[in-house]
């Protein structure tokens, strides 16, 4: 459930609420029991993604996928011939 900011025009009184999305906001201060409380926009909470299938990568094509660990494994062999003709200099 998000948490919702509200301020009373009346008393300026502020509070966080946590409130469903199909809750109608609330209009009684809780402090002055006036009819002046308005719900304020905040930047509110992050959406958090968890678990798999999130991430962009997790719904590449698979020709996508073959050609990355092509160009990982050549990448990674390349390395590898760089770094016996630095021990053959030796």
């Amino acid at each position: 459930m998000p948490t919702y900011d509200y301020v009373c025009d009346a008393c300026q009184h502020e509070f966080e609420l946590f409130q469903s999305m199909k809750d109608d906001p609330i209009r009684k201060c809780p402090q002055c029991k006036r009819l002046k409380l308005r719900r304020l926009f905040g930047t509110g909470a992050a959406v958090v993604f968890k678990g798999s299938g999130f991430y962009q990568t997790d719904y590449r094509s698979e020709s996508y996928k073959k050609a990355a660990a092509a160009d990982k494994q050549s990448s990674s062999s390349s390395s590898s011939d760089s770094g016996s003709k630095k021990s053959s200099k030796d």
